[in-house]
């Protein structure tokens, strides 16, 4: 999660004294090159185009926590279900759950990510709407070996990358291996062996860490396993289903942006709802608030492969020679990229719901 809006968002609902105790301060990102020789090293918001003393970076899970833990006793959740049909016939939106469960409900929000089950049932297949990246990805987590704590180590060559990613040093280290490819490889991922041997046989060297994150990999039991996408809808919404988050406009981690694009959204989408009696105007006013915000966000992804991701040789060496050169990377990053980065994060402005109401 980064800086400003989102920051404003979660400081809104009450939560920023929570996420302040579990924010993870990383202080450095190394760059190594195919032998596993250090090219260089910058602080992360340098990446991100964060400010330092501003950036909250939050676990996954501890960010579900701290939206879940004022909600638990004052909302129903139905955890490890999803929707298999649902019928709105206008006045109400009849649902039936994979367990069987039956509900009438008001609205139906789709919250649920890249590949949306309820996307899919009110706007149809993914594939007009999914933009395809050139990139796979494999992320795991493995024993902390290595002796790294708050901080990230890049292996690259050109379309290919490994990540080794600490936080405290007694925590497991999150393992990622990525690399580029022309199509998406959709028969792999209906398979977890292939998934796996897709992977591997990416990374063959004998250097660095290679052989130990691909062990790791191939025998981990949290191998998230995915393509690197974004969804462009020509509609967030359908009569009384709308969607939010990456259902709606997936910016990819190559952005950085997910989880904050998606807190803004949300809290835009909530904050209309409760002043608007009418649904149809509500989602048509989170739309039309929202959409330049995420597609602003989503157009991030189009550098944000270059420093991680080198494509070509080309590439690689020219960023290897910014590393090396820290006055010469320090130019290029405020100048550039990263001051792009931070005017794209605080491009919306969150209207003030409180007052509206």
């Amino acid at each position: 999660m980064c800086i400003r809006d989102s920051r404003e968002v979660v400081d809104r609902m009450g939560l920023l004294p929570r996420l302040r105790e579990v924010h993870v301060e990383n202080e450095k990102v190394t760059f190594v090159d195919a032998t596993g020789a250090t090219v260089g090293s910058v602080r992360p918001e340098q990446m991100t185009g964060g400010e330092p003393g501003l950036d909250l970076e939050i676990r996954r899970g501890d960010l579900a926590d701290a939206l879940y833990a004022p909600l638990r006793d004052r909302v129903e959740f139905l955890f490890e279900d999803s929707i298999a049909t649902l019928d709105d016939d206008g006045d109400a939106v009849h649902v039936v759950l994979d367990s069987g469960i039956r509900r009438t409900v008001d609205l139906v929000i789709g919250a649920d990510g890249l590949h949306s089950n309820t996307r899919g049932l009110v706007l149809g297949p993914e594939e007009p709407f999914h933009h395809y990246l050139g990139h796979v990805f494999a992320g795991f987590t493995l024993p902390n070996e290595f002796g790294l704590a708050h901080e990230a180590v890049i292996w690259n060559e050109p379309g290919r990358g490994a990540v080794l990613y600490a936080h405290g040093p007694s925590d497991p280290v999150h393992g990622f291996l990525t690399f580029t490819r022309d199509t998406p490889p959709f028969d792999a991922f209906r398979d977890p062996r292939a998934q796996r041997d897709l992977v591997a046989e990416r990374f063959p060297e004998q250097v660095w860490h290679l052989p130990r994150l691909v062990e790791a990999m191939r025998n981990a039991d949290d191998l998230f396993c995915d393509i690197v996408s974004q969804i462009r809808l020509h509609t967030w919404s359908k009569g009384r289903v709308a969607l939010a988050g990456d259902a709606a406009h997936a910016t990819s981690f190559l952005s950085g942006q997910g989880s904050s694009v998606a807190l803004v959204g949300a809290y835009v989408l909530a904050g209309e709802l409760a002043t608007h009696a009418d649904h149809t105007e509500a989602f048509a006013a989170y739309e039309r608030l929202v959409r330049p915000f995420a597609e602003r966000n989503q157009a991030l992804a189009g550098s944000g492969g270059t420093m991680v991701t080198p494509t070509t040789r080309e590439v690689l060496e020219a960023r290897n020679a910014l590393l090396r050169d820290p006055e010469a990377l320090a130019r290029t990053m405020a100048t550039t990229d990263a001051e792009e980065r931070r005017v794209t994060h605080s491009a919306l402005k969150l209207p003030d719901y409180a007052a509206a109401r």
